[in-house]
């Protein structure tokens, strides 16, 4: 985990991407290298839009009712979450101006 993300898991999700602020949650597991390839990335995200979006990760293999119940099928997969509403959803490794690219709405 990076310094300027978080750690979700299932018994705390919900509260998590209940915030007005929007959170990125990214849907990752220990043994895929996409996602491994993401970590830079996303805690560089996290430290240059603090305030404005919150990075969250959450381990699928080790919360899978969370993955279930938003329909996540393949991983690496991020999604926006503000006031607990579903805004933008990114399936696949990106880089940080990818990411800072397609999630400009939500870094003003």
């Amino acid at each position: 985990m990076g310094k300027n993300t978080t750690t979700v898991t299932d018994a705390d999700f919900a509260s998590v991407i209940a915030s007005d602020t929007p959170t990125l949650v990214d849907f990752w597991a220990e043994w895929c290298g996409p996602c491994k390839m993401m970590d830079g990335p996303l805690d560089e995200l996290a430290a240059d839009n603090a305030g404005k979006l919150t990075v969250a990760k959450l381990n699928v293999d080790d919360n899978p009712a969370t993955m279930s119940a938003h329909g996540v099928m393949s991983i690496p997969t991020l999604i926006v979450f503000q006031n607990g509403e579903e805004k933008r959803r990114l399936v696949g490794a990106r880089s940080k101006g990818q990411l800072t690219s397609e999630l400009a709405d939500f870094l003003q």
